[in-house]
């Protein structure tokens, strides 16, 4: 292995754990979470090439640790976390967050169930969506509806509500 990458294997490996850690906690506790969801996973995957010249490096060590119990048990338990947290998604019973919950529950409101919490009539709060370019706004139909017939996207929708007054 080349000087330069054995020198700094290790150092960028810490640097970007510990970035990957502080940004991981962030988001666990839903803190800046538009600042931190996208450092987050792409210098995760970045961390990947430390990782990998550290073990590298460091293999003879590496090795010995699959030589005693405790590397077997780590990884087992690690794997069987990871399953458990995978499972659902794996198995199609997936459950989402309050917050996507809550957002499908919304876009799926008709104007009239939706004009309320802005503070609006059934009619002017098809009006803002027109205004905002949902052309195919009416009243009865589910946003998703609207959105998809006005050529947007459920996001779009979300973007626009979040603009709103109450």
């Amino acid at each position: 292995m080349p000087a330069l990458l054995s020198r700094y294997a290790t150092p960028f490996t810490t640097g970007l754990f510990l970035i990957s850690l502080v940004s991981g906690v962030a988001l666990f506790f839903h803190f800046g979470t538009s600042a931190f969801r996208e450092m987050h996973e792409l210098l995760s995957m970045v961390l990947i090439a430390p990782f990998l010249l550290h073990v590298w490096r460091n293999w003879r060590p590496f090795v010995s640790y699959f030589k005693r119990p405790p590397m077997a048990i780590a990884l087992g338990l690690s794997l069987a976390a990871g399953i458990a947290f995978a499972w659902p998604a794996m198995t199609g019973e997936t459950s989402v967050s309050p917050q996507v919950a809550m957002i499908e529950l919304v876009v799926g409101g008709t104007p009239a169930q939706i004009a309320t919490l802005y503070g609006q009539t059934e009619e002017a709060f098809v009006a803002t969506l027109k205004e905002k370019g949902f052309a195919a706004a009416e009243a009865g139909k589910p946003l998703t509806e609207i959105a998809t017939a006005s050529g947007k996207t459920e996001r779009d929708v979300v973007m626009t509500l979040t603009t709103l007054k109450p």
